[in-house]
């Protein structure tokens, strides 16, 4: 049965909300609920690729072990493109904090997600996330923004 592409681009939307709460709040469940159990995961903290759900969870405990309650986190020039079973998004993502030891992070992302919809229920299959590098100096350009 095919279903309304604006229904599965809502679906969609509200997952990115649901897990952009659970990161904001710490809430580890949550967040890892939004994954597929056979995740691909392309971040800008190490490793350079993180296989599996379960496996990806280990970054975001030390993110959260390293970040106070709550995190920033903000979504600009989100786009969505569903269809039935397969879905993408990018958008701009800022996120940062205070470090537990004071120190204040804020780092505009660009992220884009792939999605598929597992019986029933739409999850997230791969994510990228990335900074621009200079190519000069081969240095990470944290500072931009939008």
């Amino acid at each position: 049965m095919k279903e309304d592409t604006a229904t599965n681009e809502e679906a969609i939307r509200d997952l990115i909300d649901s897990y952009v709460n659970a990161i904001r709040n710490h809430d580890i469940e949550a967040v890892v609920s939004a994954y597929a159990p056979d995740l691909v995961a392309f971040d800008v903290v190490p490793p350079l690729r993180s296989v599996g759900a379960e496996r990806y969870r280990k970054v975001w405990q030390e993110v959260f072990a390293m970040l106070e309650k709550p995190i920033p986190y903000d979504i600009r020039d989100l786009s969505i493109s569903a269809g039935d079973e397969v879905a993408f998004s990018h958008s701009l993502n800022r996120n940062g904090g205070t470090m537990k030891n004071g120190r204040k992070l804020d780092l505009w992302l660009r992220w884009t997600a792939c999605y598929r919809k597992i019986d029933g229920n739409w999850k997230i299959t791969h994510m990228h996330a990335s900074v621009p590098v200079d190519l000069q100096t081969g240095k990470a350009m944290a500072e931009l923004k939008p």
